[in-house]
């Protein structure tokens, strides 16, 4: 498990391109000159790299760019500024999925389903629960950096810092706080399952389509509970909406959902890229 790296920053809406574009241009994050080059302070040279690789966007030794990243963020990609939601919800779920990023994958795919309400202690049980060990103080900075991803931050005297998490816009998360036993204000998040009609169903069907473990049948429950009902905090309806959408979009896909059995089908699998051709050109 890793829960640091990010050097306490959360990923800024332009660090993508700007990391992709140094990649492209044979940068080293390695190098002396690199926070020249990429016209920020040291650690945040090493912050960028981390998200990249959170991101799924370079591989592990920061110097190849993914397909994904290419067709996105290079000269002519498809949305290299990140202006269209559709990318957002895709970059979140590149960020759950990859798990190079623990937290992200812990939260989405195991903690809220056992308390729509958590805090950092929540967090601190669910790790030991999986098997991880992790300072306190690591974990504590890391469960802050998840917040302000997803969080806009009310309390903060820079208005670009208040709205500098890259996931803010979907409103994935919220934030309150409430008094513990020793009556001190906590940090409390939550996430709640709603419809998410906003998510593209072509985003939605890149995500199903990318994951190698799945066949030409999918079941509604393994959709629903492991996959992109678990990663996006979808309810059942908001699920059952998208599978809909997509058979009713594309002839080749079929949602069956009769004589009690559930489940997506495909008479044929395209490349996942697709998908997202089928979005962002079409």
């Amino acid at each position: 498990m890793r829960f640091s790296g990010h050097e306490s920053f959360q990923c800024r809406l332009y660090w993508p391109k700007k990391g992709v574009d140094f990649i492209q241009a044979k940068g080293d994050f390695n190098s002396p000159d690199a926070p020249m080059k990429l016209g920020v302070g040291k650690n945040m040279v090493i912050s960028i790299r981390y998200w990249l690789k959170s991101f799924g966007l370079i591989d592990e030794d920061g110097k190849k760019l993914s397909e994904l990243a290419k067709l996105l963020f290079k000269d002519g990609g498809w949305d290299p500024y990140l202006e269209d939601e559709g990318t957002l919800w895709l970059m979140h779920y590149q960020l759950v999925k990859c798990e190079y990023a623990s937290s992200y994958d812990l939260i989405f795919n195991d903690l809220r389903k056992r308390r729509q309400e958590f805090h950092l202690d929540n967090l601190k049980s669910a790790v030991a629960q999986n098997g991880g060990s992790v300072a306190d103080s690591s974990l504590k900075t890391d469960f802050s950096v998840f917040s302000r991803t997803y969080v806009p931050r009310d309390d903060s005297k820079d208005l670009d810092e208040t709205h500098s998490g890259l996931l803010t816009e979907l409103e994935l998360v919220s934030r309150f706080r409430r008094e513990n036993e020793e009556n001190k204000k906590v940090e409390w998040l939550t996430i709640e399952p709603k419809m998410r009609s906003e998510i593209p169903s072509d985003i939605l069907l890149y995500c199903i389509l990318e994951n190698d473990e799945y066949g030409n049948s999918i079941s509604f429950d393994l959709l629903y509970n492991e996959g992109i009902g678990s990663i996006f905090a979808m309810t059942r309806d908001g699920l059952t909406e998208k599978l809909i959408e997509m058979a009713e979009k594309y002839s080749w896909i079929n949602f069956s959902n009769e004589a009690g059995i559930r489940e997506l089908q495909f008479s044929k699998k395209p490349e996942p890229s697709e998908a997202l051709k089928h979005y962002y050109e079409v």
